[in-house]
């Protein structure tokens, strides 16, 4: 049940935020009880403080842009703490393996549509 009360206060807030309006918990729970979905009573409320803090729009145009910059983040200091001044050294380059080519259909003497 809780999993359909987080959709249902999410979508809530997104149309909240679409049309303009401010995210309250009032206006959230006017939606969701709009829609005939029933929720936890906590859930407007945790959502709307949720949402006084951060903005929808960045979480909504940066999805993937925090799981690719976390490893950049993570090595800055590494780099940092390396020796004052210095040029942190280049990484080594990895060596591919080559990977053998596939056979393709046509050397095993017939094919899917003869």
């Amino acid at each position: 049940m809780s999993s359909v009360g987080e959709a249902a206060c999410s979508y809530a807030a997104l149309i909240l935020h679409d049309d303009g309006i401010p995210i309250t918990a009032e206006k959230i729970a006017t939606l969701v009880k709009a829609a005939n979905v029933s929720v936890e009573s906590y859930w407007p409320s945790l959502f709307a403080k949720l949402f006084e803090k951060c903005d929808i729009e960045n979480l909504i145009t940066n999805v993937g842009a925090a799981a690719a910059g976390a490893p950049v983040a993570a090595a800055a200091p590494v780099a940092a703490a390396g020796g004052g001044g210095a040029a942190a050294p280049a990484p080594a380059e990895e060596k591919k393996k080559e990977e053998p080519e596939e056979e393709s259909d046509d050397d095993m003497g017939f094919s899917l549509f003869d």
